[in-house]
């Protein structure tokens, strides 16, 4: 499940407005625009003299200064080297690497300012031990530089709870010939180690991405693939749902830590993975300013090969039905009126609705199937489960011009979608500042159309259950306040919908419409481009 944590978005404001505060160019603006603007009023009260006076004015006033500026222990000379001193300090300050971003060699860093994650990195000689769940950083003999750090490398350090269950490493640094160290190296890489941990909240798609696969792109994608993942509670069938993508970011296989017992040995770890925000990725922290397009075209590369496989295999199949099927006249007509329809639904937009089970369900989902047909959509209903092959989920919804889901963990599947598609959100009652924050800000960085779509009180299983006037029907905010168990009990697993189809209908043709105009704009586009070309 999804949980709803406002902590992290009160300390970054708190945190930009720190910034803002200690900025000494921002403290000192007031007087600079002052002079600024005394200059200027001077210039313009003198333009009725002439351009001759006034330059003969400027150039007299540059002269003076320079004298000024010159003058050993002149006050403007020492104020003026104070203000140069100020811009350097400034611009260092501005420009200073994060911790532990430059770490010398035989060192361990741990950079734990972060109020999401603890990243720490060993450079030198780095052996693993899995037994004892550690790392040793070997020093040359009568060495002081002495380490002994500890780290449980998941991005959710605020949750005591979940990270209580997050396998704990201990990181050392230890001169050769210790005996607690491993003497020797099994399997030597010559290239570095991410180390990260694929427990938590592993089995729901949102923490799946958002606290795993994006903080490893943005820690990993600097290495090229070239470096080994080491993954703390391995699972096979994390590696059999996310390997394409692990291929993405690495050419080599990663290490089962608790269970491979050989000692691994590489010249640098990274321990923890670097998190920015829901899922999202801060182009000015990442190499090349990428940001969370460049993250989806790396899930399109991943993808391709095992979609083009089910697409091959799915033609195979036709064709054996086909050829199975009876070759009768009546029955190779009704195969070419079938085609003929489907051509036609082929030229209208997709629509698929993320179906779900259980709490938070559209009980009148074929009613919504029906509209959506209505307003002019081809309809798939999609139904998530754990087992379902991720390559299939996002051949569907890649193909999709328009998503609609209830809140969940399941709207994570709009990172499938292509840019300028429409992501309709149904938002139920006190699920607002979620749904926002989790998936329609990060909705909007990736290029979508998102239209949420709350919902009233009367389109509440929850309206049958309580009083009219009840604060959790009419103030679901001084209900969330109650805290995260309430939150879950009432609005999280209490709680269906049945969507107003007259007003949801507005919402479908809107994206209709959103549709038509896209369509209308690539195509102006490619005609454009076909009269550009030479003849």
């Amino acid at each position: 499940m999804v949980h709803h944590h406002r902590a992290s978005l009160l300390v970054h404001q708190q945190r930009k407005g720190e910034a803002a505060a200690e900025d000494p160019l921002h403290a000192d603006g007031g007087g600079m625009k002052e002079l600024r603007g005394r200059l200027a009023d001077y210039a313009c009260h003198h333009r009725k003299h002439g351009h001759d006076a006034l330059l003969r004015m400027l150039a007299g006033f540059a002269l003076v200064s320079c004298l000024l500026l010159l003058l050993p222990g002149s006050p403007v000379s020492a104020a003026m080297d104070e203000l140069l001193q100020l811009g350097r300090r400034t611009r260092h300050d501005e420009e200073a690497p994060p911790p532990c971003a430059d770490v010398a060699n035989g060192t361990v860093c741990c950079d734990r300012s972060a109020l999401r994650t603890d990243v720490c990195v060993m450079r030198g000689d780095v052996r693993t031990q899995g037994a004892s769940n550690s790392l040793f950083l070997l020093l040359r003999p009568n060495s002081s530089a002495a380490a002994d750090e500890r780290i449980r490398p998941y991005t959710r350090k605020w949750e005591s709870s979940i990270m209580s269950t997050i396998d704990e490493l201990r990181l050392r640094s230890a001169p050769e010939g210790d005996a607690a160290a491993p003497a020797r190296c099994d399997v030597r890489h010559g290239i570095p180690a991410v180390v990260l941990s694929t427990g938590g909240y592993t089995g729901n798609v949102y923490h799946e991405f958002n606290d795993g696969i994006i903080p490893l792109y943005i820690t990993a994608r600097h290495y090229n693939k070239k470096v080994v993942f080491v993954m703390l509670e391995y699972h096979d069938w994390w590696m059999t749902k996310y390997g394409h993508i692990v291929e993405q970011l690495s050419d080599y296989p990663p290490i089962d830590f608790a269970n491979d017992r050989r000692t691994h040995c590489f010249p640098e770890a990274v321990v923890g993975l670097r998190i920015h925000d829901e899922l999202a990725i801060d182009a000015a922290r990442m190499p090349a300013n990428q940001t969370i397009q460049d993250f989806r075209q790396m899930l399109d590369d991943a993808h391709r090969g095992r979609i083009q496989t089910i697409i091959k295999e799915e033609e195979e199949e036709a064709a054996a039905a086909a050829a199975a099927a009876a070759t009768a006249p009546a029955e190779i007509e009704r195969r070419k009126q079938q085609q003929h329809r489907g051509s036609k639904r082929n030229d209208r937009p997709r629509l698929v609705i993320v179906s779900r089970n259980g709490s938070r369900a559209i009980e009148n989902e074929a009613e919504l199937v029906r509209a959506a047909e209505g307003a002019g959509f081809r309809v798939a209903v999609l139904q998530p489960r754990q087992d379902t092959e991720l390559a299939k989920m996002y051949r569907a919804l890649n193909a999709s011009d328009v998503m609609v889901g209830v809140h969940g963990a399941a709207m994570t599947h709009f990172l499938f979608m292509r840019p300028g598609s429409v992501f309709i959100q149904v938002v139920p009652l006190g699920t607002d500042w979620a749904a926002e924050t989790y998936y329609g800000e990060p909705a909007r960085r990736l290029g979508l159309r998102y239209m949420p779509y709350k919902i009233l009180p009367s389109e509440s299983s929850l309206y049958g259950q309580y009083a009219k006037d009840d604060p959790v029907l009419t103030d679901p905010n001084t209900v969330n306040a109650k805290g995260w168990q309430v939150t879950k009990q009432v609005y999280l697993d209490g709680q269906n919908v049945r969507l107003d189809m007259a007003r949801f209908r507005l919402q479908l043709r809107q994206a209709y419409g959103h549709w038509a105009a896209q369509r209308r704009r690539r195509r102006a586009d490619s005609g454009n481009t076909q009269r550009r070309r030479p003849m």
